[in-house]
């Protein structure tokens, strides 16, 4: 395959992506974006709306319209930053509600830390699109109120989550599958990328250092230095408190991690992060079906493989192998990048109704009662890595 055919196919499938949320996500009638939309299309329009997925809707439809003159994009863009601010944001305490009901009430109303860490990603690249001074405010406020709430001045890194006024809360769990503990990898790597996405627009000094110190907990605490993967729950202390591998999560930080440490400048950190990329880019090929795609977890403790194939992983390997291309020019990088594109285009891709299915079994069946637009459906992870990609191309034209 040639570098050229791939930016051509993958530049198609950025524009089917867009299209298939333009098409269906918005919901005319109650304000915003459907909160569900299942595998087949069908709408449900009563469900809850999700502080998440409308920011990587900002997320998404901003950095489009950053890279192309299409008004829709835009215009999408614009919708999601209003209804946040009209909806998500609580206006008493600070923060953002983790859901609304489908007619924009507030719903759940607990402080995740990783979902201020979206808004404030979303936020940042809205205004890089659209140079709106309130997004940009935004973003800054939610820094430094995950500064003021969060941060751990005595062991350092970030609470995991509050109750609406702040207060520290039993039941800290992302999601049903999480561990419920005080610190997490997921939180902490999505608080480092919207630092480094609020650090392009607000180079402040301050943030450059709490993006330096976020590294620093990565290099210290959470990445393994024996097998190169991500430690994934924590304590207060950071005693470790899962064995749990996320194959996705690895491949995802090890291009993030590096990106943070190109926008501070720091040249060691720089240095650290490059032989990082490498490292766990290396440890994610053990997960690596023979049909190209990327295995979810791995159990340790049990030794058991989790055997289903999550739409996001494979996003994120094209982007994670490429950058050790990159990095290395090692071919084998390449051909996984090649290999896995060629798994999401006859398995992940849905082809008749658009957009990707959450994932396949092991027999590459449909992950059944799954959704394309939900709570954690959304089209960060694929039209991000179709965006990143074509960035990283760019003129590349050569056969490889």
């Amino acid at each position: 395959m040639k570098l050229t055919d791939c930016k051509s196919e993958i530049k198609q499938e950025l524009l089917a992506i867009l299209e298939y949320w333009l098409s269906h996500a918005v919901d005319e009638k109650q304000g915003g974006f459907y909160g569900r939309i299942d595998n087949d299309n069908t709408c449900y329009a009563d469900a809850p709306k999700g502080c998440v997925l409308n920011a990587r809707i900002l997320w998404t439809f901003s950095a489009a319209a950053n890279k192309t003159n299409d008004w829709r994009y835009a215009k999408m863009a614009n919708r999601a930053f209003a209804y946040i601010q009209d909806h998500f944001i609580d206006k008493e305490h600070g923060g953002v509600y983790w859901t609304v009901t489908s007619t924009g009430e507030p719903l759940d109303t607990k402080k995740q830390v990783y979902a201020l860490a979206f808004v404030l990603y979303a936020c940042a690249e809205y205004y890089t699109a659209m140079h709106k001074e309130p997004a940009k405010q935004l973003a800054i406020d939610l820094y430094r109120l995950i500064q003021e709430k969060s941060y751990d001045p005595v062991m350092g890194g970030y609470y995991e989550a509050f109750s609406r006024d702040w207060q520290l809360l039993e039941d800290l769990r992302l999601s049903a599958k999480d561990a419920n503990e005080k610190k997490t990898m997921n939180t902490h790597l999505h608080i480092l990328e919207a630092y480094t996405a609020l650090y392009r627009i607000w180079p402040d000094a301050q943030l450059k250092q709490d993006i330096i110190g976020l590294l620093a907990i990565f290099e210290e605490h959470i990445i393994d230095p024996h097998t190169g993967h991500l430690h994934l729950f924590f304590d207060e202390h950071w005693n470790l408190r899962s064995h749990t591998v996320s194959y996705g999560h690895d491949i995802e930080a090890s291009w993030l991690l590096l990106e943070a440490a190109e926008v501070t400048g720091d040249e060691l950190w720089v240095g650290k992060m490059k032989a990082n990329a490498l490292k766990m880019a290396d440890a994610v090929v053990i997960g690596l079906d023979t049909d190209g795609g990327l295995w979810c977890e791995f159990e340790a403790a049990e030794n058991r493989l989790i055997k289903e194939k999550h739409w996001w992983p494979q996003a994120e390997a094209l982007v994670g192998f490429y950058n050790a291309w990159q990095l290395s020019e090692q071919h084998e990088y390449l051909q996984y990048v090649y290999n896995t594109w060629a798994f999401i285009k006859q398995y992940i891709i849905d082809h008749r109704n658009g957009e990707w299915f959450w994932g396949i079994n092991e027999d590459h069946s449909i992950m059944q009662q799954q959704d394309k637009v939900g709570l954690w459906k959304c089209p960060y992870h694929n039209a991000r890595a179709c965006m990143e990609l074509l960035r990283r191309i760019g003129r590349q034209g050569e056969e490889n």
